[in-house]
């Protein structure tokens, strides 16, 4: 056997339990991971904010402070006030709820010649099997229920801490990483962040402009059809479908149409036209031109990087698709070469050329030589 050989076994065997174990740390640490991509880009949504504070005299530690102060201000009054909302349609309701079992009664007794009571309806309601099965069910997962908000809260915290420190200390940050770079490659970092911050700013600008025209639009739809709770769910429709992506717009509008049913069931049906009427309008006029002077990106592109983030994080990856996808744009277009266009470039082939390339002369060109010679 060669002396060399036994080493090799060794050292391939350590080889992979060092891969397996790094692709376990991994697999483990993923989530770790993705909360911090989360607070690294909510730290550049910030930055900013963060800078113009900061460069007013205030220290940056209190100025990211007093941002995230104003945004959670912002989350909080946002759901107080949709709490208040739901609260207030489950006890309508609640209330209205035997009347509307009523009527269903006695349309199902006028159209089917039957005899049922709203007595009977309930207590076959009550005493029925999948009733005391879903019941049990029920108990036993509110301990799994307890355990996905407190892990959800953690989340949150674990994401608003990073993104503090990451607002806080970009400038020592970015020192430190280049800190760690040849010259020429502090410069790429450097316009790289610059870029970074530039377009995820654009980005969440974009969407709370196009969220208050959203949010106005149906309020006046909602205030004109007597819907209650108008300036609550035009909140609501305009935060959601902007920043909740894919299935924003659907979350968004059926609160609406679901609360214009109670009030007229005709009124539901506005409400729903009027959404999708709207979208089509925002998806078409509105967000390409919003989106080309501050994210500087076509509505194709960003719409095949929302659904290539969402194919590898989920969520996130589509929150994040469309600054990471306008930054790399920015990036990459500062060293791609570009050349003038030639004059001809949009004529089809062949259209006025002749074999091995040469332009065709005209008829008339031909002719005038022609006398020419004569």
């Amino acid at each position: 056997m060669p002396r060399w050989l036994p080493r090799a076994v060794v050292t391939t065997l350590a080889l992979f339990a060092c891969f397996q174990l790094a692709a376990w740390a991994f697999h483990q640490l993923i989530g770790l991971f993705i909360n911090i991509l989360i607070a690294f880009f909510l730290a550049l949504a910030v930055e900013p904010a963060v800078d113009r504070l900061s460069a007013r005299g205030m220290r940056r530690g209190l100025a990211t402070g007093l941002v995230f102060l104003g945004v959670a201000a912002v989350f909080v009054g946002f759901f107080t006030l949709m709490g208040s909302v739901l609260a207030g349609q489950i006890q309508t309701m609640v209330q209205e709820f035997p009347s509307y079992l009523d009527s269903v009664i006695n349309w199902v007794n006028r159209s089917f010649h039957t005899r049922f009571s709203r007595v009977q309806v309930q207590e076959s309601v009550l005493h029925s099997d999948w009733l005391q099965r879903y019941v049990r069910n029920s108990a036993s997962g509110v301990l799994d229920v307890s355990a996905t908000v407190i892990g959800g809260l953690f989340q949150a915290l674990t994401v608003a801490l990073f993104s503090f420190y990451f607002a806080a200390d970009g400038p020592r940050l970015r020192r430190a990483l280049c800190s760690v770079l040849p010259p020429q490659r502090q410069a790429d970092v450097l316009r790289a962040w610059e870029l970074a911050v530039s377009k995820t700013g654009g980005y969440i600008y974009s969407r709370a402009l196009m969220a208050l025209i959203s949010g106005i639009a149906h309020y006046v739809v909602l205030e004109i059809l007597g819907v209650p709770y108008a300036p609550a769910l035009a909140v609501w429709v305009g935060l959601v479908s902007q920043f909740i992506p894919t299935i924003g717009t659907y979350l968004a509008g059926a609160l609406p149409v679901l609360i214009a049913f109670t009030v007229n069931p005709w009124y539901a049906v506005w409400v729903l036209v009027f959404v999708v009427v709207y979208q089509q309008f925002e998806n078409y006029l509105l967000q390409p031109r919003i989106t080309a002077k501050t994210v500087d990106i076509h509505p194709a592109v960003a719409f095949g990087s929302v659904v290539a983030g969402a194919a590898l994080l989920g969520a996130v990856g589509a929150l994040i698709a469309i600054p990471v996808t306008a930054t790399l744009q920015a990036f990459l277009g500062v060293y791609v070469k570009r050349y003038e266009v030639a004059d001809d470039a949009d004529e089809p082939r062949g259209g006025r050329r002749g074999r091995g390339g040469r332009d065709r002369p005209s008829l008339l060109s031909r002719l005038i030589k022609a006398l020419r010679r004569g």
